[in-house]
This record gives C-alpha cells, sequence and structure tokens, in this order.
C-alpha cells in the first residue's frame, strides 16, 4: 500500500431495495423482513463473547418501507430489540422511503418521506440522513419533501448505467439548495455495490464498476491479493484527481444480488484487513449519520448548487404507457377526493391509505423481471408485470371508491326509473375554473324523452345554456361550458327544446356535394345566431385560433387569431403532433447485446428513424360549443395513428387527442409525439415537476441530465406577449434533447442560446433487463392547449393544466 495519504474507507453495509427485478415482490417483501430480523441478531450477537469478532457491526436499512413491513409482523421482543439497535447506533434508518421514479407528486411524496422520522420520534432518535441507490436523480421537489421532513443528508449511490451523476464527478459532496432556500448536504457516491468492487466482502467480490484483468463474479481465487490490488488502485486514482479528503465513502451488499442480506463475513474482513493494512489504510464500517458528522467538520469548502436533478431512469414509466395513464389518472383523482373531503369524513380513511400506498409501490423505480427482453414468455415475467400493473389498477379503483362515497354524500343519484334530469357541476379547486361539464343520457331509452330535441338550463339564472349533444359509448354525452368560482357549484337541469332550429343549405358556401371543403369561400358566411367554426380540408378557424395543415407535413401553423402570433415554432423539424417512430434493429434473438451499449442515447447508432405521413382529414363535428377534425397519418410501426383536435368555438383552448394502434415489435423502439410550440420570439420553456415549477436546461444542477425530464400535469411556454399552457395527463416524458444519436450534453453543456427541440416521448421499451418487451396495443393520449392572460406566467399556465387534466366533477342529483 504505497498510497500518499493515510486513509480510511467508511463502509456502509445495506441490502438495495428493488420491489420485483430478482423475485416477485411478496417474496421481496419476505426477503427483507428478514433480512432486518438478521441484522438484528448478528448486532445482539456482537454484544456476547461468542462473536466478539462482529463487534463493530452496522446495518442501515436503505428503506422505511423494509422496517414498516418489519414491524407488521414483529413480535414485542423483535420490536424492542430493533430499538434498542437503533438507540446503540448498530442499525440506523434512513429517511428514504423507497427508490421512487419522479411519478409520484409532491403531496404524496412529502407525506412518505415523514414516515421514518415519525416513527423515530417517539424513540427519541432523529432522522437526519437519507440514502439512495440504483435511482441517478430527483425531482427538486424530492429535496424540499426531505427537508420539511427534518433530512439534513443525502447519500446518492448512483447507477451510471444508461444514467450518469451529477457535477462531472462522483465521491463529491455539495449542498443541494431546495426551492425554499434549504440546504440538503449530499454526497454524489458510488454505484451501491462498489464495496464488493474492491474486495470488501470476501463472499461477494464483484467485477461491475472496475474492469480490471482479475474479473470475478463470486468469490475470489486469491481474495487477498484483488482487495490489496484494487482499494490501493483506487486510493491512488482518487489521489490523481486532486480528491481533498483523506477518507471515502462506499457502500457493501453482502450477497451478489439487489434485495440481499446482511452479511456479518464483512466486519470480520474489515478486522482482519486492518490488522494487515490499517496504519495505512483503515476500513471502518459505519453509518449514514456518522459519516455526514465526519464530513461536515471538514475545511475544505463544499459548493452550492440549486435546482433541478433530473432523474436518468424515470423512463420506465413509458414501457407500460396506459398503466402508467391510470396511475396519473388516479393520482389526480384522489387530490379531487381530497379537496372534496378535506377532513376525510364522506370516504373511508382506510381506502384513501391504500390507495397512496398502491400509488407509491407503482412509482417505485422497478419495472420488472430481470430477464423481461431476453425471455418475454417467461412466467416470472408475466407474474411481474401484471403485479407492477396491478398496482395503478388497485389505485384507480380505491380512489374511484373514494369518489363515489363522497358524490353520494353530495348528491349523487345511482340509476333508477324515475330519475330527474338535474346535474350537478362543482369546481374542487380553490381557484376559479372555465371548462367544460359533461351530463349523460343512458342509451337510447333516455334519449327518447327528447325526441323533439333538448336545451339545458342553468338552475340558479334560469337561462338555457349553449349545448353539444354527441353519441359516445356511454349513452348521450351533453357538453357545456361552466365557469366556477373557487369550490363553487352549480345545478342544471335538462328538457325539452322550447324550439328547433331548422336545417337548410348555403347558396355562398363552396362546399360541394361530396361534403368537401376544399376551396376558400369567396363571400364572408352569414353571421349564425350560435355560428359554427370555419372547417376545411386545409384548416379549421375559431374566432381565437386558425390552425393549417399540409399533406404529407401534418400541421404547420397555430396562429393565435387576436394577436397574430404563431405558436408553431419554424425551427423544429416536425409539425405540432407528428409521429416519430424509431427502430433500432435488434439483429434477431440476440435483444439484450443491442440495448446493453445504447448508453445515453436510449438507441442505436443504426437506428432507423421516420415522420408520419398526413395521409387523411375527416370532420367530426361542427357544433356551439367546439369543433372536432381528424387527422390521419401513416407511420411505420403503427397500423392507426390519428389526431382528433377539438376546437373550442368561446375559448381559446384546443383539446388534443393522440389515438395509436402500435404494432407488436420485440426490438428497442421509441415512439415520440412533436411538440413544436413557441409563444414569442423570446419564449422560455417551463415544466412542472413534483414541488417545483422550472425551466429546463436552466434551473438545474450542472452534469445533469438534459434529453428528458418526468413532469408532472404539464408544461408552459411563456414569453414578454404571453404564454401557452400544454396540460398532459397521460405522458409525463419530455423529450428535449435531439432525437439523434450521438454525444448527450449534460446541464452546462449546451451552446448559449441554442435550439432546443420538444417531444413528448410516449413509448420505449429499449431497457435490456426489465421494460416490457413490447408496446403492441391500443393508446390514447391527451393534451390540452391554452392561451390568453390566464396563462402569462408559468404559474398561471401550470395552473390551468392542473384544472384542465382534472376537470369539474359532474353527477346526476335529485
Amino acid at each position: 500500500m504505497n498510497n500518499k495519504k493515510k486513509w480510511t474507507i467508511y463502509v456502509i453495509h445495506h441490502s438495495h431495495t428493488d420491489i420485483g427485478y430478482t423475485e416477485r415482490q411478496e417474496k421481496i417483501e419476505q426477503y427483507h423482513v428478514d433480512f432486518i430480523r438478521q441484522a438484528i441478531a448478528i448486532c445482539e450477537a456482537a454484544q456476547t463473547e461468542d462473536r466478539k469478532e462482529w463487534a463493530g457491526f452496522k446495518w442501515t436499512c436503505e428503506t422505511f418501507w423494509a422496517v414498516e413491513k418489519f414491524l407488521e409482523e414483529a413480535t414485542e421482543q423483535e420490536k424492542e430489540q430493533f430499538a434498542a439497535a437503533l438507540r446503540r447506533g448498530d442499525i440506523e434508518l434512513s429517511g428514504t422511503y423507497l427508490n421512487m421514479t419522479e411519478l409520484i407528486n409532491f403531496e404524496l411524496l412529502s407525506s412518505m418521506l415523514a414516515r421514518a422520522g415519525n416513527f423515530a420520534r417517539p424513540l427519541g432518535l432523529q432522522v437526519k440522513s437519507a440514502m439512495t441507490a440504483d435511482i441517478n436523480g430527483y425531482s427538486w421537489g424530492y429535496a424540499q419533501a426531505l427537508a420539511d421532513a427534518g433530512v439534513e443528508n443525502l447519500l446518492s449511490s448512483i447507477h451510471t448505467h444508461h444514467g450518469m451523476f451529477a457535477i462531472g464527478r462522483k465521491q463529491f459532496p455539495f449542498y443541494w439548495e431546495t426551492p425554499k432556500g434549504n440546504r440538503l448536504l449530499v454526497w454524489s457516491g458510488e454505484h451501491y455495490m462498489m464495496g464488493n468492487d474492491l474486495g470488501i466482502n470476501p463472499d461477494g467480490a464483484l467485477s461491475y464498476t472496475i474492469k480490471d484483468e482479475d474479473p470475478v463474479w463470486g468469490i475470489s481465487k486469491d481474495h487477498w491479493k484483488l482487495a490489496e490490488t484494487r482499494i490501493a488502485r483506487y486510493l491512488d486514482q482518487l489521489e490523481k484527481e486532486q480528491y481533498p479528503y483523506d477518507f471515502v465513502l462506499v457502500n457493501v451488499m453482502g450477497l451478489l444480488r439487489d434485495n440481499s442480506a446482511p452479511n456479518p463475513g464483512i466486519i470480520t474482513f474489515i478486522k482482519e484487513w486492518n490488522e494487515k493494512h490499517g496504519d495505512r489504510v483503515e476500513l471502518e464500517m459505519t453509518t449514514l449519520n456518522r459519516y455526514f458528522d465526519l464530513l461536515r467538520q471538514q475545511e475544505a469548502e463544499i459548493p452550492v448548487y440549486s435546482g433541478d436533478w433530473p432523474d436518468w431512469w424515470s423512463d420506465g414509466v413509458a414501457s407500460t404507457a396506459m398503466h402508467t395513464q391510470i396511475f396519473r389518472n388516479a393520482q389526480r383523482t384522489l387530490d379531487v377526493v381530497k379537496r372534496l373531503d378535506p377532513e376525510r369524513k364522506l370516504a373511508a380513511s382506510s381506502d384513501i391509505a391504500q390507495a397512496e400506498q398502491q400509488l407509491i409501490m407503482y412509482a417505485e423505480h422497478t419495472w420488472g423481471y430481470h430477464s423481461s427482453i431476453s425471455e418475454p414468455w417467461h412466467i416470472m415475467v408475466q407474474e411481474l408485470a401484471v403485479r407492477k400493473e396491478a398496482y395503478a389498477a388497485n389505485a384507480s379503483r380505491l380512489v374511484h371508491t373514494s369518489l363515489d362515497a363522497v358524490l353520494k354524500a353530495r348528491g349523487d343519484v345511482l340509476l333508477r326509473a324515475d330519475r330527474a334530469f338535474t346535474y350537478k357541476v362543482i369546481n374542487s379547486f380553490d381557484s376559479p375554473v372555465e371548462d367544460l361539464a359533461h351530463f349523460y343520457l343512458e342509451e337510447q331509452w333516455e334519449a327518447d324523452y327528447f325526441r323533439q330535441g333538448l336545451e339545458v338550463v342553468d338552475e340558479q339564472s334560469g337561462e338555457v345554456v349553449h349545448h353539444q349533444q354527441e353519441k359516445v359509448s356511454r349513452g348521450y354525452q351533453i357538453a357545456v361550458m361552466v365557469k366556477l368560482g373557487a369550490k363553487e357549484e352549480k345545478r342544471f337541469r335538462i328538457r325539452e327544446a322550447s324550439k328547433t332550429v331548422p336545417v337548410t343549405t348555403s347558396s355562398t358556401r363552396l362546399r360541394g356535394a361530396d361534403r368537401i371543403h376544399d376551396i376558400r369561400d369567396i363571400f364572408p358566411p352569414v353571421q349564425e345566431e350560435t355560428p359554427r367554426l370555419f372547417i376545411t380540408e386545409n384548416h379549421i378557424e375559431s374566432p381565437y385560433v386558425r390552425i393549417a395543415w399540409r399533406a404529407g407535413e401534418g400541421i404547420v401553423s397555430w396562429i393565435d387569431k387576436q394577436t397574430g402570433r404563431e405558436f408553431i415554432d419554424p425551427r423544429q423539424a416536425h409539425g405540432a403532433f407528428t409521429p416519430v417512430y424509431e427502430v433500432t434493429p435488434g439483429g434477431g434473438d440476440d435483444q439484450m447485446t443491442v440495448r446493453r451499449i445504447m448508453g445515453r442515447n436510449r438507441k442505436g447508432m443504426n437506428v432507423q428513424r421516420s415522420e408520419g405521413l398526413l395521409s387523411g382529414v375527416k370532420e367530426i363535428t361542427n357544433g356551439p360549443v367546439y369543433g372536432i377534425i381528424e387527422l390521419k397519418y401513416q407511420v411505420q410501426g403503427m397500423s392507426h395513428y390519428s389526431l382528433f383536435l377539438k376546437v373550442f368555438k368561446d375559448r381559446k383552448r384546443v383539446d388534443v387527442s393522440v389515438r395509436i394502434h402500435k404494432d407488436s415489435v420485440w426490438d428497442p423502439e421509441n415512439v415520440y409525439v412533436a411538440l413544436p410550440f413557441s409563444a414569442g420570439g423570446s419564449s422560455e420553456l417551463w415544466f412542472e415537476k413534483a414541488g417545483a415549477v422550472l425551466r429546463p436546461g436552466v434551473d438545474q444542477i450542472p452534469g445533469t441530465c438534459t434529453d428528458f425530464y418526468c413532469i408532472q400535469e404539464g408544461l408552459a411556454v411563456i414569453s414578454p406577449q404571453g404564454g401557452l399552457s400544454i396540460a398532459a395527463p397521460d405522458t409525463p416524458l419530455m423529450q428535449t434533447g435531439p432525437l439523434e444519436y450521438g454525444p448527450r450534453l449534460v446541464q452546462g453543456q449546451q451552446e448559449e442560446n441554442g435550439h432546443t427541440s420538444l417531444y413528448a416521448w410516449v413509448l420505449t421499451n429499449y431497457w435490456e433487463t426489465n421494460f416490457k418487451a413490447t408496446l403492441g396495443g391500443f393508446y390514447e393520449f391527451r393534451y390540452m392547449l391554452q392561451w390568453g392572460s390566464e396563462a402569462d406566467t408559468a404559474e398561471q399556465a401550470i395552473q390551468l393544466c392542473h384544472s384542465a387534466n382534472a376537470g369539474t366533477v359532474a353527477f346526476r342529483t335529485t
């Protein structure tokens, strides 16, 4: 050991928690309960003369989820032993609940991260530190939620496969400033099994991060030689890189697998090492709090960074897009339930608690069994997939059961023969909303009451309001535009029409007998009592917007008629909502290899990219409230792709529905939907992420991902001329980096004033282990665009996203 410094290597012993991946989810739960039992037994034995060689053993509970599961099963004696080990510092809690994706919203994130501290306080303990493993990024609000929970320190044990550490270096501390100005001390560490690479576990040596002349995956032929060589080289490299400390932190696992048991052989080896090399390199098993206390005592300056830390590993959500959509709708509906029932008097508290837990389990970072790509037909692949998807389904069922209970208490009338055609509409928000409310006539038998037509009456004012009727799968949908104040509710009644509207033809509208309108009218249209939208084969126009398209290219213009602003950015490569399909040929059955080498590109160098070609236009409806036009595209990888544009007649709003029938393909694929929008010359793009509204590529930590982001309810494009709000209820991934294969740029490497593209990344299956192998199936993804004075700031625009996604609450009443 010829290193220049006298070194101390601090060792965190833990089990990485993957809910699935290596086993069935319920088996993983059993494992982690037993791991804590094993850790308690080791700590208890270390207090005796029989196992004094285990003295100094420390175990860190990586996730509080495992602790919760243990406490549910533990005997009183086991609980007392666990508490005693916590007080001695032999076992330590992490403030982390699970290793999460960025799907989860801030409210649920905050309550989840508070659980460890809530448990510890009655024991006289404080949870000051947290650790994560595998994931390599977090929403900016994650830092705030940790700070709000009393956590002061975070160990980030990143995994650089298809990801990368922040700042441009690992084994590096920095203060992460939260949106509210709190500071979290972060240690950006090594992979969570680096201690195994260094040979600190003689029963489980690894060649994962370190690829040298002595490859090993298990027990080395000469373990001492491997450990001495690798530790010396590792510390020497740190010295060459001007590492400022004489100590370093590594994690170690007891077995060579995720979801791994504690191993007292590690502390035995540490003692043997210290007897041999402790004068130059000392090993010490430690805990998070002890390490961060040491770090805070150092004189080396620790930099401060503020902003988002995008997670490279949130992209699994697009491999199960349908269930992610169900998850997001359930999470959103749960918020509606809580706003309608703030004191939790109407819905069962147990249902809400279970729904929250199911949402958490779906948003956890594990996305399937480890061989889902190589053997997608395997029973374990199928079992783990349906269990993962069931979390979203269970959450949806529980949330909607709760909503049903709330609405019943507020006057919802179920099916009966003599139901009145009376409806209640509620705004669940603390701010005004103006949106559609939908009333339903159940099938033909209710519509028969209104053979001569119907009208909708505002019961408070007595006024007849414009409505629009459509035949849908449920029966007949009647839409009215409703304006509601904060928490306001209104009642409406459907009655027979007092007059009918005659239908005839026009002598000046240049629409042929074939119903095709492909010549612009020469004479202006006659003013109607309830004017309709102007729709041709080439554009759709309201008093507020004109949207135009061209064959092959798709939507090429989106003009705000009141200001003349063009919302389509001419620098973008694709028209609005044009599909872009990518496939990387997988070379037959060798699906793992082609994916493994993709790195941060999420595609291969030989990627084949194609864009959808607009091939057909069809008018669906044109009524007093809105008009709908369908644009059909031809695109590879999909047997069907169409856009339904719902243009509102009296509002600055367009709703877009993207409908896809995706072919089943085993090769790695990506599907993007172009969002080439701008709000003017100096537009800024804003995303809502959990706990913060921020500018991608601006408000984030140096060295972090700039290619894509996992957002919450939507995004906004803001300029001095005004803003554009884009609600995205179904597709959380937004791609801002170039689609082309090539070097990826992280925060700080972008060109100043460089061009940024924008796509919704709606589908992917590129990961080589645990993504769903096929994306085949039917999908509908929705987007709601609004502009005007209500969207002039990012905060206003994002609030529009929330209200548009949640909508009004409308139901039949007495």
